[in-house]
């Protein structure tokens, strides 16, 4: 039989000698802190110093970090499903590439408000865009006499912010208000310099209030005659004048009705985000992603990272440990298996490599299995749920009077 290393009864993390295999965590000063102590424990559960454990230090850390990537992909997994609704279509990385992924958010409407600067604004101070739920205000030249503008390419658009990606077509705009209206009535119903309309100023003269503008101020009138010129001049426009309306054709091209008659500064809402679903599909070679593409399109760009340790609450932590054990018990099983037997004086033992397979086995589909039941309670429809349950109950407990079993005289 081969000469087996065992565990020696402690061990030293020290970062700089790639203890793990993949090293997500060795900068993290609560990981640093707890690999010996998980390793410790782990040897100690599974018999040490009673037994021998053929297990060194870099298999405990080993198994650590692979229970918090688990541990990671298992939440995150959850938070994808939720939430891919919103998620599809933003930015997986900054345009300048220095903005990687998203680290222990629950992503809801308001996701991208907390991460910072994604990159370029219209042009001055770098305040940059945040999310498509923000609504920005615009502002568009009306040109005496046009009637159709492109809302892209012409110039004649002030953004708020974007200006420059959604001329390069970086950014999708969504159009959610535009300012586009008739003159009310009862501002033309009391316009000094077109008249009252009532047909009265002469009268207005003989009373001496010519002089004064509108005439119409000085006549003590029923509430219901100015209502009725209101109605008047509004049928009137509606019947002899084009209505005021607008048409958005080509997802690009503002049509104004009516025509025009001279230039004035038109306002609009809108909303902005990176990236669309049907942009072309051809790869491009250098960046891996569609031309044209920045943004999430499916699970496997969701921008998730590993999770922070330090952040890990401390039932995530001992969910964590609990897997690190199983890992442990399961390298330890396969270490076991391939020696089934040892030699002792005057006859031979054999290893417990099955029950700890068995057992291994068993303990992380538990893991897994109460992890996701956890989850599966947190998501939006499940937590609405239960909300809507609760103030139900509430209505339903008014409704009998908040009779108790107690009464005070």
């Amino acid at each position: 039989m081969a000469n087996i290393p065992i565990w020696p009864g402690s061990s030293s993390f020290v970062a700089t000698t790639n203890p793990t295999p993949f090293g997500f965590y060795d900068a993290d000063t609560d990981f640093i802190s707890d690999a010996d102590k998980v390793s410790t424990w782990c040897a100690s559960r599974l018999g040490y110093p009673l037994v021998d454990i053929e297990l060194q230090e870099i298999n405990f850390y080993s198994c650590f970090e692979e229970a918090i990537n688990e541990y990671g992909a298992q939440v995150y997994n959850y938070q994808i499903r939720d939430n891919m609704s919103k998620l599809r279509g933003f930015p997986t990385a900054s345009t300048n590439g220095s903005w990687t992924s998203l680290n222990q958010i629950n992503v809801k409407d308001e996701f991208l408000s907390q991460i910072s600067n994604l990159g370029g604004d219209s042009g001055g101070g770098g305040s940059g865009y945040k999310d498509s739920t923000r609504t920005y205000s615009a502002s568009l030249n009306v040109q005496s006499g046009q009637q159709k503008y492109d809302l892209i390419n012409s110039g004649l658009v002030n953004w708020e912010t974007g200006s420059i990606q959604i001329e390069s077509g970086s950014l999708t705009v969504k159009i959610k208000k535009i300012y586009h209206y008739a003159p009310t009535a009862i501002n033309r119903y009391f316009d000094p310099y077109a008249g009252t309309g009532t047909g009265i100023q002469s009268l207005m003269q003989s009373f001496g209030f010519g002089n004064y503008s509108p005439g119409v101020n000085f006549m003590l009138m029923p509430l219901y005659f100015d209502a009725l010129k209101l109605q008047a001049i509004e049928m009137n426009d509606s019947i002899r004048k084009s209505a005021y309306h607008y048409e958005i054709e080509q997802d690009q091209y503002l049509k104004l009705f009516p025509i025009p008659n001279g230039g004035y500064t038109l306002w609009f809402d809108y909303g902005i985000s990176q990236g669309t679903d049907s942009e072309a599909v051809d790869l491009n070679p250098t960046t891996g992603r569609a031309y044209g593409q920045s943004g999430v399109t499916d699970i496997s760009n969701a921008p998730y990272s590993n999770p922070t340790y330090r952040f890990i609450n401390h039932p995530g932590k001992q969910w964590i440990r609990k897997y690190t054990l199983a890992l442990a018990k399961e390298m330890l099983g396969g270490i076991r298996g391939k020696y089934q037997s040892v030699p002792i004086p005057g006859s031979e033992t054999t290893l417990d490599y099955s029950r700890l397979l068995q057992e291994a086995s068993s303990e992380k589909t538990s893991l897994i299995e109460q992890l996701r039941e956890d989850l599966s309670e947190l998501t939006t429809a499940k937590v609405i749920e239960r909300e809507f349950n609760e103030e139900q109950g509430k209505i339903d407990i008014d409704k009998t009077g908040g009779r108790y079993q107690i009464y005070i005289h």
